[in-house]
């Protein structure tokens, strides 16, 4: 089977730094992969790099069989991949209602069912039609985070790209927005690339992750062979001690 994402040799370099060091990544179509470091190790780059968001000197993107390079991205590939960032308050305009926040990706696509996209989006992340017409500051972190969710839904892609989508959120609303995520890769068959430091979130999510260091996998392994110990680098022994709230089950 062809996968959804495939990498080859990235490399994405910042003053000379390289951020990225010669990738190689393969994600599944209908897949949940994780992506798991600490701070720095090149795990967010990653996803950008993907996204078309920071540019890769060198190196192979596949796209469902379409190939990219550095930063160029067609609307063909935003019809097909979606991403959610980190922090819900700085990722949607502050000036914009929720309506013109999901009604511009539409607009932008050519969409002509706009009203039964936006109501559906906003029933499908759990918060209906009486949030349409408010504003972001109006709306709690994890109101937020659903709105950018349904933004992200809208345009029904196929592979969402997750940046830490749940650490700015407090540990109960935290659980709320990746069941619903969970729930929405489910009934949408979506592929899912998941970055982040917490080995809890990636275990909960995920079927399969790379563990990365200095820009560079150095492991890929299932989530069964990290819960029964069968990692083979003492990078991500480090990595399961220092993650808080991992437990193995």
């Amino acid at each position: 089977m062809r996968p959804a994402i495939a990498i080859r040799d990235m490399v994405v370099s910042f003053d000379g730094y390289r951020a990225l060091d010669s990738v190689n990544l393969d994600v599944e179509d209908g897949a949940s992969f994780g992506v798991v470091g600490e701070s720095g190790s090149g795990k967010s780059t990653l996803l950008r790099a993907v996204a078309g968001l920071n540019f890769f000197s060198s190196g192979i993107l596949s796209v469902n069989g379409q190939l990219y390079e550095g930063r160029k991205r067609d609307k063909n590939f935003y019809r097909q991949v979606q991403m959610v960032f980190q922090d819900p308050y700085g990722s949607l305009h502050p000036r914009q209602t929720v309506d013109r926040l999901l009604r511009e990706p539409l607009t932008i696509h050519g969409f002509t069912d706009v009203e039964t996209r936006i109501t559906r989006a906003l029933d499908e992340v759990g918060l209906g039609t009486g949030f349409r017409f408010r504003f972001s500051h109006q709306l709690s972190g994890g109101q937020r985070q659903r709105i950018a969710i349904a933004r992200a839904l809208i345009l029904e892609p196929k592979v969402l790209l997750l940046d830490e989508p749940t650490s700015a959120l407090d540990a109960s609303i935290q659980a709320e927005i990746l069941n619903l995520l969970e729930q929405v890769r489910k009934d949408r068959a979506l592929t899912f690339i998941l970055v982040s430091h917490d080995l809890a979130v990636i275990s909960h999510m995920c079927e399969n992750l790379a563990v990365m260091k200095s820009g560079k996998i150095v492991e890929t392994l299932s989530v069964e062979q990290l819960r029964h110990g069968g990692f083979s680098t003492d990078y991500t022994r480090q990595l399961m001690t220092a993650s808080e709230g991992f437990r193995r089950r």
